[in-house]
């Protein structure tokens, strides 16, 4: 697997809807880069920081600003 493909199916492996098979690829990508590590890292605590804020408290100004941060990023 490379970083591309990572980027791709984040969110599948951290709702758990991945295929085994393509789960093992991912985390043995996972055990070799660390490009991948930290941006994995990095959108946990996205998660983990985002889940805390009540909706309204984002504008439509900062959402479009993340979700265009998370579009530009590669990972290598």
């Amino acid at each position: 697997m490379d970083c591309n493909k990572f980027v791709e199916l984040v969110t599948a492996f951290l709702d758990g809807s991945m295929h085994p098979d393509t789960q093992a690829r991912f985390v043995e990508h996972l055990a070799i880069c660390e490009g991948c590590e930290r941006y994995l890292d990095q959108f946990r605590v996205t998660i983990r920081e985002l889940g805390q804020l009540p909706p309204e408290t984002l504008s439509a100004q900062a959402r479009d600003s993340l979700l265009d941060a998370f579009r530009g990023w590669h990972a290598r």
